[in-house]
């Protein structure tokens, strides 16, 4: 069984589609980011960057003692090995996939993160319009330059690695399914290739499963206190904090 550390957003996706595409049996454990499980002790020690997804594997691949991993990515890339499906074994197919799953990683997921923060949160958070502005034309505009990138691997090949469906469709696919609300609404006309890997990844069962684990999570109500918490919960964190809760979390394993 594989223990699943998880919050419905793009990141958290991902490893629940891995999950069901691969037919894995899995148990979800709730890290509420809005209100501050990242940083629980119990959570540091499974992974030490305060940031969900993790997982615990308690049977791991090669035996042994339950294996911790955080990094969305390299748990798609963990768990495609412990299968034997979505990443190829032989060097230059593997080397294929894997470059595009860390072109989302390094690149577009980043990318997108920061487009949707100062699109979406940051008018709420900053009070000179010229920085707010610079910010939201940086941004939005590298996710349009690297939607044009998608959409060009896309124009000659099914998916991003070539012809055959991998880790790198899913490491990508949940935060391409935002960028109509980032770059512009007319995106699925400007971007024809992109739109149609989108709908292609989109109607697989597993894709459609894996991203509705615990929907409803993500979508209740707060009040405008709590909603400020959270804002200052995920945006205002700093090294002492972290480095604070990081030692509780030595402590507490005994280290």
């Amino acid at each position: 069984m594989i223990d699943v550390y998880y919050w419905p957003t793009p990141n958290g996706w991902k490893v629940t589609i891995m999950l069901e595409e691969c037919a894995l049996p899995y148990r979800v454990h709730a890290v509420d980011i809005g209100a501050g499980d990242q940083f629980k002790s119990e959570f540091l020690r499974i992974s030490p960057n305060n940031r969900m997804p993790a997982i615990v594997d308690d049977e791991p691949a090669g035996g042994g003692a339950p294996l911790a991993i955080f990094e969305s990515g390299a748990i798609l890339e963990y768990l495609a090995d412990k299968t034997g499906q979505f990443l190829p074994t032989a060097p230059r197919e593997r080397f294929r996939v894997l470059q595009w799953v860390y072109w989302q990683m390094a690149n577009f997921g980043p990318m997108m993160g920061n487009a949707n923060h100062f699109k979406n949160y940051a008018k709420n958070l900053v009070d000179d319009p010229a920085q707010l502005e610079y910010g939201r034309k940086r941004f939005v505009g590298e996710v349009d330059r690297l939607c044009g990138v998608m959409d060009a691997q896309l124009s000659a090949h099914a998916y991003l690695a070539g012809d055959d469906y991998s880790i790198a469709d899913m490491v990508t696919w949940p935060w391409a399914i935002l960028t109509e609300r980032l770059v512009d609404e007319e995106a699925g006309k400007k971007y024809s290739h992109f739109k149609r890997w989108l709908d292609e990844v989109g109607a697989r069962p597993a894709v459609q499963k894996g991203r509705a684990v615990h929907k409803e999570w993500g979508e209740r109500q707060l009040t405008p206190e709590q909603e400020q918490a959270r804002r200052e919960l995920l945006f205002n964190q700093t090294s002492e904090k972290v480095r604070k809760a990081r030692e509780e979390a030595a402590r507490g394993a005994g280290v």
